[in-house]
């Protein structure tokens, strides 16, 4: 009987990690359908007349589409450059903007290419390697950012020489999925060999 108890609680267990997944799926799409539905009842609570606001609604869906696309296409938009302009002259906000912006661009692929480079390093000791993004790079010096598991938007920021890090073949998008799993997304490549102790890659 205690047996039994056991391997239905193991059962119930796992079945619930089965569908962990699936909630933080769920809880995106609430969330976003929340966003969406407080937006659509400011804006009718404004003009009262469903037909102004979902008309409002579809030209905000095809200034995004076509912003985008812009960005996606041509690497500018006029209206982001002109929104750009006037975030630049204002004090302090304009420091904000320019950083996050950046972050933005490097993890949607908008920034230089150079910034979407993954490397391993050594951290925090020698023979514990890590993935890290270069955010930045002046002739031999390196600017990573290493992520913390499973969250790769916290982390820490270092600057270390090129002899200190190991090119890697994976890119930003298999990087970050190695992380968030903690390390069950992992596709073994060739360039893993490099990360074992010197002693051992003869």
């Amino acid at each position: 009987m205690n047996a039994f108890l056991k391997r239905t609680a193991n059962y119930f267990l796992i079945g619930i990690l089965a569908f962990i997944p699936i909630v933080v799926i769920l809880q995106i799409v609430l969330f976003m359908q929340e966003l969406i539905s407080g937006a659509f009842q400011i804006v009718y609570g404004y003009w009262d007349n469903y037909l102004i606001t979902i008309t409002i609604f579809a030209l905000s869906f095809y200034l995004f589409a076509y912003v985008g696309y812009r960005l996606s296409m041509a690497g500018g938009s006029w209206i982001i450059r002109l929104i750009d302009n006037i975030v630049n002259r204002i004090p302090l906000l304009n420091t904000v903007y320019r950083v996050t912006k950046k972050v933005v661009n490097m993890f949607s692929g908008h920034e230089n290419k150079g910034a979407r480079e993954v490397v391993f390093t050594e951290y925090p000791k020698e023979d514990v390697w890590v993935p890290a993004y270069v955010t930045n790079k002046k002739d031999d010096m390196y600017v990573l950012f290493i992520p913390t598991s499973p969250n790769p938007t916290s982390g820490f920021t270092v600057i270390v020489h090129e002899s200190k890090i190991i090119k890697s073949e994976m890119n930003i998008e298999e990087a970050t999925s190695f992380i968030i799993s903690v390390g069950v997304d992992l596709t073994l490549r060739d360039d893993l060999q490099q990360l074992k102790p010197k002693q051992l890659q003869s």
